[in-house]
């Protein structure tokens, strides 16, 4: 059975239960017959709500089915966006339970890198150090070969000064004509 008959049998079920209800309530008034204008009000009665029952049953079930419909998809889009959200949540609580354990090994991390960069730093430091040593040791060396110049320079000037001294206690003008005579022999004697 379809709709439209089911909605047919419950009219006339109705209309039927109406009849016999009403007929019992003019034979409870006033006799076995009751008044015709009644009846005729009775029918019109039945025939109004007959056709606004039609009419309703025309209009009201594509208005109800839509109704249905839109209240089905929205349930179903509640119950998509509810499941989405609890998954978010779910995410969400997963993440705060492993955030502590993330920030341990960052942590972790952060301390092995700040332990090699320490080390890097005093790797740097101890081959600045060396660079600095060989190059004072370096700089001393020369300093020395300088003060080894200075001081032979020094000696030669002082000798030269004493020799000079020694020379000129020494040397008497007679010694100084021989020495000049001696010289200019050996001049003479030169190929030259």
């Amino acid at each position: 059975m379809n709709l439209r008959q089911r909605i047919f049998c419950s009219l006339f079920v109705c209309g039927a239960s109406l009849w016999f209800t009403a007929a019992a309530f003019a034979a409870e008034e006033g006799g076995a017959a009751g008044d015709p204008t009644e009846l005729f009000k009775w029918i019109n009665f039945a025939i109004v709500a007959g056709v606004l029952i039609w009419v309703f049953a025309k209009v009201l079930p594509p208005k109800f089915r839509a109704n249905a419909e839109n209240i089905s998809s929205s349930i179903s889009k509640a119950t998509a966006a509810k499941a989405e959200a609890d998954r978010q949540l779910q995410d969400a609580e997963q993440r705060l339970a492993r955030l502590e354990e993330e920030v341990r090994a960052l942590r972790s991390e952060a301390e092995k890198e700040a332990a090699a960069e320490a080390e890097r730093i005093r790797a740097l430091a101890k081959s600045d150090v060396e660079k600095v040593g060989v190059a004072a040791k370096a700089e001393i060396e020369a300093a020395e070969r300088a003060a080894r110049i200075a001081l032979k320079t020094l000696a030669a000037k002082l000798a030269v000064r004493g020799a000079e001294s020694l020379v000129a206690k020494r040397l008497t003008p007679q010694t100084q004509d021989a020495l000049i005579a001696g010289f200019v022999k050996s001049l003479q004697g030169s190929p030259n």
